[in-house]
């Protein structure tokens, strides 16, 4: 086994610690760039290039800045682009614009769809967004129509903690019902007693950057703080002060709950009536980050049934509510209107920020706040395009087998192959499995250019080996085994000898599939989603966990049993196309032979 480096790139401009520049015709997408027939090896190439009009060529690009942006940042953009500030353009007027345009600067207001992309005509070379989330733009249609997509990620974030620990304050005094209160001509002084913040335990759920500075100043505020994030640095969290805990322990020794995790599949509706159920009676919950992660629904029951004492809220589901929205209405709820990032300073940082990303972008540079359109020569792309679906799904795999508090830190990644060091190119397969890793519980959007920086924010070191073996140079790669060191397991059987989570896959007949977890060989098409169990091998456990499945009718694509030994310890992959019912797997849970079992989602 002989250690690795990734070779030195025959084109530096591709690096990821540099500003690469955009060629005139690049590929659009890892994936959607490349048609794959099952029936033949040979790809069928689609490529979109990039085009200027002769008005682009001699003159200044053109800009829209279609929501209110600083003036340090319109100033910025104006010493290199003709600026068009129009705002509240609808619809069809933004449409009828931007195809005189070569960039694109929204807020959260504008929605950037696939019909502007289309109406742009191939001008529009990116679009920025003025703050951290884009659901208001249509990433895969700005990769199909070659815009970049660059938003402002770090310009609001004592903003938005200064905001969250305003809503503490006045939701734990009343200050909102109390002035509204005086405001209708009444003294109400004993309705409206409050609770103290000093010595009672303040929960928090993401401990990034705007929850780290929630967590300092409620520590200023004599609170005890704890915190749950799968990522966050064990040593910034004891430097403030913060004990680092599971999400149960979290949510049910919580005072105070205070939310700032990303939107994502796995924090959709993370506080529901099962989670609501679990927390101290009185509990106040305070959320600034996304409105999707709490049912509201279910919150207003949490509220009526005295399990939640009050809430403040900055964002919603739908925003604005609705006018006779039953929580922004209840007498216990304090609400504002998305004001996180709202102050003077803020604004003028995003400015500044959005408006450096655009310039650079317009100069074919790309910053690490790209959140789409990654660069890869397409020969390599032609090549490795199976091996980029078999490692961000590995990644995925991996980071949902990890339980405990202690975070990814420390992932190694093994390729066998017998090609020689610099005729394997593993920027790409390194970049999606740092996608598979971070992006279930994170609102980053992790591509080639991002991958490295987004990384090192995290704390997460990627390390990388090469295994020689014999074979054709034909093939780039064998397999590909992602390990990861120092965590505990939600599926013990996936721990290897070493003390390691293991997964292994290769790539066969154009599908990736998952050849091993932990020291147990397995077979299993890596599509839809899968479960894992272990149980004692003995005759018809097979035919028992599938009846089970069939009669939810949930189809299984693959099923493949790795074993010890006949009668003894084996390890059951099943892939399913849909996702099972909790009655379904607890069943599953239940049938004796079955020791251990988990879920993943694909």
């Amino acid at each position: 086994m002989a250690s690795f480096k990734t070779p030195a790139l025959k084109n530096p401009s591709l690096s990821l610690s540099s500003k690469p520049r955009l060629p005139s015709a690049f590929p659009v997408s890892f994936r959607d760039n490349l048609r794959f027939s099952r029936s033949s090896s040979r790809p069928q190439r689609r490529f979109l290039i990039i085009t200027a009009s002769a008005a682009s060529i001699s003159s200044k690009p053109t800009v829209l800045v279609a929501e209110k942006l600083g003036e340090t940042g319109l100033t910025l953009l104006k010493e290199f682009a003709n600026v068009d500030c129009s705002y509240s353009l609808s619809p069809e007027e933004l449409c009828t614009k931007i195809s005189l345009c070569d960039a694109l600067i929204v807020r959260s207001g504008t929605k950037v769809s696939r019909e502007v992309f289309e109406s742009a005509g191939g001008r529009l070379k990116v679009v920025g967004r003025a703050g951290v989330g884009i659901d208001n733009v249509d990433l895969a249609a700005a990769t199909e129509h070659g815009c970049l997509v660059v938003n402002a990620p770090t310009a609001n974030t004592v903003a938005a903690a200064e905001h969250g620990i305003a809503l503490l304050a006045a939701m734990a005094r009343n200050v909102a019902q109390a002035d509204a209160s005086m405001k209708a001509g009444k003294w109400q002084r004993n309705k409206y007693v409050g609770v103290s913040l000093v010595g009672k335990t303040l929960a928090v759920l993401g401990f990034g950057k705007v929850g780290s500075e929630v967590a300092r100043r409620a520590k200023g505020l004599g609170m005890h703080v704890i915190a749950h994030d799968p990522y966050a640095s064990a040593d910034r969290a004891r430097a403030i002060g913060v004990e680092l805990v599971s999400f149960e322990e979290a949510i049910s020794a919580a005072d105070f709950i205070s939310l700032h995790m990303p939107l994502t599949a796995a924090t959709n509706k993370m506080l529901n009536d099962e989670t609501f159920a679990k927390m101290k009676k009185g509990v106040r919950i305070v959320n600034v980050a996304r409105g999707g992660v709490i049912d509201e629904e279910a919150l207003v029951r949490a509220l009526d049934a005295g399990i939640v004492a009050q809430a403040a809220l900055d964002v919603f589901t739908e925003e604005p509510p609705k006018q006779d929205s039953k929580l922004v209405q209840h007498e216990r709820v304090t609400v504002t209107p998305h004001l996180g990032a709202s102050t003077i300073e803020a604004q003028e940082g995003v400015a500044i920020e959005i408006a450096e990303a655009v310039v650079g972008a317009l100069k074919g540079e790309l910053a690490a706040t790209a959140v789409n359109a990654p660069m890869v020569p397409a020969e390599v792309l032609a090549e490795l395009k199976p091996y980029v679906e078999l490692a961000e799904k590995l990644g995925r795999l991996a980071v949902q087998l990890v339980a405990g508090v202690s975070g990814v830190k420390n992932v190694k990644v093994s390729y066998a192959s017998s090609r020689a060091p610099d005729d394997l190119d593993t920027r790409l397969l390194r970049a999606m499995i740092t996608k598979g890793l971070i992006e279930p519980i994170s609102s980053v959007y992790v591509n080639l250019v991002n991958a490295d920086y987004t990384a090192k924010q995290r704390g997460l070191r990627i390390t990388e080996e090469r295994i020689v073996i014999d074979g054709s140079p034909e093939c780039p790669l064998e397999s590909i085994q992602v390990q990861i060191a120092n965590v505990e397991s939600k599926f013990a059987s996936a721990i290897s000898e070493s003390g390691e989570i293991k997964v292994e896959g290769q790539v066969k007949d154009g599908i990736p599939h998952l050849t091993k977890v932990g020291s147990f060989q397995v077979d299993v098409s890596l599509e839809g989603s899968i479960i894992l169990c272990r149980q004692v091998d003995q005759p018809g456990l097979i035919g028992k966990v599938g009846s089970i499945l069939g009669q939810e009718n949930v189809n299984v694509s693959f099923m493949s049993v790795g074993r010890i030994a006949p009668r003894k310890q084996a390890v059951m992959a099943i892939g399913v196309d849909d996702q099972p019912s909790k009655g379904s797997l607890q069943r599953i849970g239940e049938v004796p032979a079955i020791e251990e079992f988990v879920f993943l989602k694909l």
